[in-house]
């Protein structure tokens, strides 16, 4: 059976390796990408980043604050405030529920398809890299090819293979990354329009009335949302918050590559940073980050469920447990308590 797996294997390659002595030069071993579950979070923190850097830039802030994304973000603010009557700060966690359930949890549930369907295929690809690799040598030998020639026709051929595959399973890694794509900018312009509401230079109308209700809007230790949180509890919170996220996710992989650790540090110490950020600006901007950010916990802790994935008929992977909740409490358990 594998003898006829790959004689196939080699009828189907056969014209293209004697079409590929002029090979572009490729970078790597060709793979999927493997699913990157600090995806949401790193989208979580460069958006937050992009949005404090722009604070004092001047005019290029000040075109972002007047774009027209920046007002229908203003509009879907205004519209849950007057349909539910809610007080500011019950509006703003309204309006960050009704976006995270409708927009960003869909589009992470598909993420998540994606990455499982491509998880399933690592085996095939794995086995197709093999029979390859001796094709190719085999090949090289008769023709006489030096080792970079056959290093490139194999690379290029590889992610020929892989490509195909992506295309038949209708899995291609990208499609994973729409979640970033729609979360930057939605988190972004919200908060853009939080901030125009609490410095009160919206050009919506009545701006200055929106400004005065922001500032007996607030709850609790923070009832003025047009300024910051000076107990730092809202900025402290967060950034917990989002060091959570991160170790969830961090706990996925027991074998991550040293990219995968650079970039877990580095979110890391973006949690960390947003603290201070988090302090710095209107208490309702605060606000909207901590209440997105537990939301996004939630919903990274829902999408760990074998019941709720296979409700979104995301596909079982090798990788995929039983008891998520359990394995994850002892993953903490271990990494926290019991370190010597």
């Amino acid at each position: 059976m594998l003898c006829s797996a790959r004689q196939q294997l080699r009828r189907r390659l056969l014209p293209a390796l004697l079409g590929s002595r002029r090979c572009p030069p490729g970078r790597g071993e060709p793979s999927p990408c493997s699913p990157n579950a600090l995806l949401p979070v790193a989208a979580c923190a460069y958006g937050v980043a992009a949005g404090s850097a722009g604070a004092g830039a001047g005019g290029w802030h000040e075109s972002l604050a007047s774009s027209a994304p920046a007002h229908w973000a203003e509009g879907v603010l205004l519209g849950t405030q007057d349909a539910t009557g809610l007080p500011w700060w019950a509006s703003i966690i309204v309006t960050t529920t009704a976006l995270r359930s409708a927009i960003t949890l869909p589009l992470a549930a598909y993420q998540h398809y994606i990455l499982a369907k491509v998880e399933n295929l690592q085996p095939e690809i794995k086995i197709i890299a093999k029979n390859l690799n001796c094709d190719v040598a085999l090949r090289a030998k008769q023709l006489g090819w030096s080792k970079r020639q056959t290093r490139l026709v194999y690379l290029n051929n590889m992610r020929r293979i892989v490509s195909e595959l992506y295309v038949r399973d209708n899995c291609h890694p990208f499609k994973a990354t729409l979640l970033v794509w729609i979360q930057i900018p939605m988190w972004v312009f919200m908060s853009v329009a939080l901030r125009n509401f609490s410095l009160g230079i919206s050009d919506s109308e009545g701006d200055f009335s929106i400004q005065e209700q922001f500032s007996t809007g607030g709850v609790l230790w923070f009832p003025d949302l047009t300024v910051f949180d000076s107990t730092w509890i809202l900025p402290i919170s967060l950034g917990i918050l989002n060091l959570l996220i991160v170790e969830i996710f961090a706990s996925q992989k027991l074998k991550k590559s040293r990219f995968q650790k650079y970039v877990t540090h580095f979110i890391r110490g973006v949690s960390v940073l947003m603290i201070p950020i988090a302090a710095s600006v209107p208490s309702s901007l605060a606000l909207y980050w901590f209440f997105s950010s537990f939301l996004g916990l939630l919903q990274n802790l829902l999408l760990r469920s074998p019941g709720f994935r296979q409700l979104c008929r995301i596909p079982q992977t090798r990788s995929q447990s039983d008891t998520p909740y359990k394995d994850l409490f002892a993953a903490f358990y271990a990494k926290f308590f019991l370190r010597k």
